[in-house]
């Protein structure tokens, strides 16, 4: 027997996009119930960037000092090495306000911490383990999900239905609803390495030629991503553990004292990158935001909060007619009218950026000069406030309009 549970919106997916949206619906006073499938939100390897965008979003909530107590590492600049040159590339230092920073965070006490505030709301309800598995149909509208959860199956009828689970979406699939894929031409290589206090202190990338590296600062240790030519992960696993080891060491040759942490491959997480983007968000009782409406290159680590935006935007132009129970399909679609611009530019620079810089760095035999942009970016202050704005706070950033 099934048990059937009823709410103004169901959103499936726990991760950013889900609990933002769950939460500021909720807030506004919207009946919400949010799906999360796995027992808790210790996910390793998962977007871990907090962008001045979503913190200007924490303090427009009065939650931004409550927040900041929490762990976390500011990056005030962001910077490359080209052989033994680094090259600076964007100071958020220059944003106006006092979110002028990256916060590097486990995204799971990010996720802990916007759970904890949406539990205290009465019309809220967080189900753990609890999968949804496809959409309940009524004609052509979805009217809710049937889920999985600790205790068998549930169906929960909603008047809307958010898809935030992610650009495996099973809802979107579900949906049927065309998807425009982009395509990359690399993969991440994900690994932890420890940190010394004699490393340097900022977050960083490392460029060689057919080779690139991106270091997070996370206090005690380094979080890494090895960019690879696309479908190169099982070519490297066949040369073994110790081989690329010594790439690492060979890039990054202060951490060749410390390479020998990883033990073996499962100590290396592989990150398939897509990059696409749904031609409709939505059909009659359904929204999708997030990595569900548009999978994000990792270039830029704009992704979560990509998504965070997304979950604002549906909070701002929806809350309000779920609550009175006045939803229409316009009014859902007007979402995809407000973030189909910011998410089309910000993909379209992350393409570029994939295909005239990555690409040609993955390819390169011999040394590498630095192109005319990053030389200027590094010889005018002035100019790294352009890359700044651009990944801190994103085109057309959004602002807390719900009660």
């Amino acid at each position: 027997m099934s048990a059937t549970l009823s709410t103004q919106c169901c959103v499936v997916g726990g991760g950013p996009a889900g609990l933002m949206a769950g939460f500021l619906l909720a807030r506004a006073g919207v009946d919400v119930i949010v799906l999360e499938k796995h027992a808790d939100f210790l996910r390793d390897f998962r977007g871990d960037t907090i962008h001045p965008s979503t913190l200007r979003i924490m303090d427009e909530l009065g939650l931004l000092d409550e927040f900041l107590r929490l762990p976390h590492h500011k990056t005030y600049e962001l910077s490359a090495w080209i052989g033994e040159r680094q090259y600076k590339v964007a100071d958020f230092s220059s944003l106006p306000g006092a979110c002028n920073f990256i916060a590097f965070m486990p995204q799971w006490d990010f996720l802990d911490f916007i759970a904890e505030h949406a539990r205290a709301l009465p019309n809220f309800r967080l189900l753990m383990q609890t999968a949804g598995e496809r959409l309940l149909l009524e004609g052509d509208r979805v009217c809710g999900v049937c889920a999985k959860g600790p205790e068998g199956e549930l169906k929960i009828k909603a008047k809307l239905v958010i898809a935030a689970d992610g650009r495996s979406s099973r809802m979107r699939e579900d949906a049927q609803l065309p998807v425009e894929d982009f395509g990359a031409p690399m993969d991440v290589l994900w690994f932890k390495l420890p940190r010394k206090d004699s490393d340097p202190d900022e977050s960083f990338g490392r460029i060689a030629p057919g080779r690139m590296l991106a270091m997070i600062d996370r206090g005690a240790y380094w979080q890494c991503g090895c960019v690879i030519p696309k479908g190169d992960a099982e070519k490297l696993r066949e040369k073994g553990i110790e081989t690329f080891r010594e790439s690492i060491a060979g890039l990054t040759p202060f951490l060749a004292d410390r390479v020998d942490t990883l033990k073996d491959w499962t100590d290396v997480s592989l990150l398939t990158v897509q990059v696409n983007r749904l031609k409709i968000w939505s059909r009659p009782g359904l929204l999708c935001i997030g990595d569900a409406a548009h999978a994000m290159s990792p270039v830029g680590g704009v992704g979560v909060n990509l998504a965070i935006q997304d979950a604002v935007a549906a909070a701002n132009l929806l809350s309000a007619k779920l609550r009175d129970d006045a939803l229409s399909d316009e009014d859902v679609r007007a979402v995809q009218r407000r973030r189909e611009f910011p998410t089309r530019v910000t993909q379209a620079l992350q393409l570029a950026i994939q295909n005239r810089v990555v690409r040609s760095v993955l390819s390169a035999q011999k040394p590498l000069d630095a192109p005319l942009a990053l030389r200027l970016l590094n010889a005018i202050p002035l100019l790294r406030r352009l890359p700044a704005r651009l990944i801190g706070l994103g085109v057309r950033p959004e602002h807390i309009e719900t009660p």
